[in-house]
This record gives structure tokens, sequence and C-alpha cells, in this order.
């Protein structure tokens, strides 16, 4: 039997969120991509989401794809980069901090960006309907977050006021649509 100073094998690495990830309204199967917050070493385990920087400096390497802080400033250069991404991770440093919607909406709508977009942190099921309507195609939940309520939380409501990035017209333009026609 071995000792507490010898190890008796390697450990897998867990991929943050595997079971917590909630991708296209539905619990996934499997989260294969972790989370990597080091702005210096690039992680061992992959498909990795890491810093921009350091994605932009390893663009080269396909298992590896950006992690967007909330205070990332999205340029048209910024956006065009990162359109050859398959899939872009925004963090959200605290449930409070909203300005990781305003990025998942301009990438959606002003950059016109196509891949998965995910949110990652401090993500609440409270939260999750606003962010599908922002854009963004998977969340992973934090640890204490149950993925039953998260799927509830989704299919909550069927009939939305405001515009959003897949409905383009508020209800009051749905419904004088309909009656004029």
């Amino acid at each position: 039997m071995p000792t507490n100073d010898q190890p008796s094998e390697a450990t897998e690495v867990t991929p943050v969120h595997v079971d917590h990830l909630i991708a296209n309204g539905e619990l996934a199967a499997e989260n294969a991509w972790c989370v990597s917050y080091d702005a210096d070493t690039l992680p061992e385990q992959r498909p990795a989401f890491v810093p921009l920087a350091l994605w932009q400096a390893n663009q080269d390497d396909a298992e590896l794809a950006p992690l967007l802080a909330s205070d990332t400033e999205l340029t048209a250069e910024l956006g065009k980069q990162l359109s050859a991404s398959p899939a872009i991770a925004i963090d959200f440093p605290a449930f409070t901090d909203g300005r990781g919607y305003t990025i998942a909406r301009l990438l959606r709508e002003r950059y016109g960006y196509t891949g998965e977009v995910r949110a990652v942190g401090d993500v609440l099921v409270d939260q999750l309907d606003y962010m599908r309507r922002c854009g963004f195609s998977s969340m992973a939940l934090r640890d204490d977050q149950h993925p039953g309520d998260a799927i509830r939380a989704l299919n909550a409501f069927t009939v939305r006021y405001q515009t959003d990035v897949e409905e383009r017209q508020a209800l009051f333009e749905r419904r004088l649509a309909a009656t004029s026609q």
C-alpha cells in the first residue's frame, strides 16, 4: 500500500465544470474544455480556454481558445481575430458583473461570430435565460448550482417583450405584424 509521500498513480486532472455545463439548452454529456486563468503558462490539459494574450501568442494551437476577461474591449480588429476561434469563453468574475453580456452580444451582432460562446466563472441559474438571449450558447455553472434547476430556468419563459440576438422584433412589433396581415 502506498504511503502519503508516494502517490500510487498519476491522478487525472478533471476539466473545470465537467458536470455543470449547459450547452444549447441541455445538460451537456461531457465538457472536454478546461479553463485556465494562468496568463503566463499553457495548461497541460487540452482543449483549454486560456487568457486572450496567451491565446493570441499561440493561435496555431487548435486546442486552445480565448478566455475573455469581463473588461475586454472588443475592437473591429479583435473581433476579426476572434472569428478564427471555434469557441470563446467569457469570464464572469462575479455574478454582479454584467459586462460579459455586452461582450457576447457584440460578438454575435456586430462581429457576426457564429461559434460557441461560453459563460464561465460565477455563473448562476438565475442568469441563464439572459445569457442565452445575449448570445451565449453554453454556460458553465458555478459548482453549487443545480443543473436541473438550470434547465428549468432556461425553459421558464416562452414569450419575451424585448429583442435579443435571436428574436429581432419586440413583442408589440410581432403582434402588430400579425394583425396587419
